[in-house]
């Protein structure tokens, strides 16, 4: 059957694999998955016969053999003999449209509608255990991340601009690791280190288990104001910045390119080291330089594919200035945590590689900025602040809203509100607010309707609490 006539049948399937990477044979089994969540492919769905589907996709017969042997692997589909191969059943492991979505206060990023991830991971994860260094993979792992794993993500973060190579790049188990680590190898106790008032607060009990002294700076909607931390490296010594380059967790501002530039000038001039937590800013559509593109000599670069594509990856990439830096940082991690999770890596490895990494990265932008636009059908406009791109909220309180009733209300309806105290360092700053968070297993329809719930007792209660939630 040629492709004409194999489209103009009953049978009309054919793998969108355009834009894949990697073996071909993955992709058309991924596609097979991606098709059977989307329903483009329903249970029972006779496959074309693989020689008929070689023939329309241009490749040898073996490649399509492959794909339909590891899609049954899967669990995908089912081979009858002459019959053919047939679309199985799923497994539904968890609806999210009916799965309540746990509240861990943590800012987690969308699971999209019809993702890939778990498909291109099990997919990837079968390439792994059956190449040739499954033996490897399965045992203790190198300080700071074997060498390919490494060099993969030093050219991950090169192609953003960021001198990296194989000495100054480590591997480690989630970008908390990465900041004890910088936080171990280069403060020590009573060190004083610029934030702005309002600080993710993994940093915030870093800081205060370490005795480091924290001081904040003023911002505005673009972030901590340059001259704030000119005159604050000015009045006493200032060991280190810490800064959200990209959609700053909780506040959601983003620094503009001439901010930063004038923030690498003043750490220069006073010697100030930055650490760089940049978890976010890779959603965007548009890329500023980060820090450690404008001062890669005094920068602490960490990338997490954790909060980009999904936090049972567990997995960041530590950029040190120097390899002495780098060496430093590889003993600490391995004290608290001795490696990432040794299969996530070798999978995190192949997709920065192939450039799969940016597929899965296009899928959670792509549900974000849906779900932004939810946010903004939902809310009147200058209520919140929000990076088009970005999967929290960061929403100002009147003083007669209650933030305690406000985050009770919200997560009765499985919506994580976090109150601005839990991110607070500076207590002269006065700004009340909460941090919205939209991501994680929430689906959208449960989305919209807590928005509504939230747009009400905002802006359409006079003050009176509301018992309908």
């Amino acid at each position: 059957m040629h492709t004409k006539s194999m489209q103009s049948s009953t049978q009309k399937w054919l793998p969108d694999i355009v834009e894949a990477d990697g073996p071909v044979y993955l992709a058309i089994c991924a596609a097979i998955g991606r098709d059977l969540d989307s329903g483009r492919l329903n249970a029972g769905e006779r496959l074309p016969p693989q020689r008929d589907l070689a023939e329309a996709l241009g490749v040898d017969t073996g490649t399509v053999s492959r794909a339909y042997a590891q899609a049954r692997r899967l669990g995908l589909i089912d081979a009858e003999g002459r019959r053919g191969s047939f679309v199985r059943a799923r497994a539904v492991i968890g609806d999210t449209a009916e799965v309540t979505p746990f509240d861990t206060g943590m800012n987690l990023p969308p699971i999209p509608a019809g993702s890939t991830f778990a498909s291109l991971f099990t997919a990837t994860l079968q390439e792994v255990l059956q190449g040739p260094t499954a033996a490897n993979r399965m045992q203790y792992q190198p300080v700071g991340g074997a060498p390919e794993d490494r060099l993969a993500g030093a050219a991950w973060l090169s192609a953003s601009g960021i001198a990296a190579g194989e000495d100054n790049v480590l591997v480690t188990s989630g970008a908390q690791t990465a900041l004890h680590a910088v936080a171990s190898a280069v403060l020590e106790p009573g060190d004083a280190v610029c934030t702005g008032p309002f600080v993710y607060p993994g940093w915030t009990a870093i800081c205060r288990r370490r005795g480091i002294a924290i001081v904040p700076l003023a911002v505005d909607g673009e972030g901590i104001d340059p001259d704030a931390f000119a005159r604050a490296c000015a009045a006493s010594p200032v060991r280190a910045i810490y800064l959200v380059p990209g959609n700053d967790n909780p506040t959601a501002a983003t620094l503009g390119l001439e901010r930063r530039r004038r923030i690498a000038e003043i750490a220069r001039r006073h010697d100030v080291l930055i650490i760089e937590d940049d978890p976010y800013s890779r959603l965007g559509r548009s890329a500023v330089p980060s820090l450690a593109a404008l001062a890669p000599e005094r920068t602490w670069h960490i990338a997490s594919l954790s909060k980009l594509i999904s936090p049972a990856l567990r997995i960041a990439y530590l950029r040190a200035p120097l390899l002495r830096d780098a060496l430093r940082l590889a003993t600490d991690t391995h004290e608290t945590t001795v490696m990432p999770p040794p299969l996530n890596m070798a999978v995190c490895t192949q997709w920065l590689r192939s450039g799969a990494w940016a597929r899965l990265v296009d899928e959670v932008r792509l549900e974000c900025e849906a779900r932004q636009a939810i946010v903004a059908a939902s809310l009147p406009a200058g209520s919140y602040r929000a990076d088009a791109a970005g999967y929290h909220l960061w929403v100002p309180l009147g003083e007669e809203i209650s933030a305690f009733e406000l985050v009770g209300a919200m997560r009765s309806l499985g919506v994580s509100v976090v109150s601005s105290e839990q991110f607070r360092v500076d207590p002269a700053c006065g700004e009340r607010a909460v941090r919205v968070s939209i991501g994680g297993s929430l689906d959208r329809q449960r989305l919209a309707r807590a928005l509504g719930v939230l747009d009400a007792m905002l802006h359409h209660r006079a003050g009176r609490a509301s018992p309908l939630v």
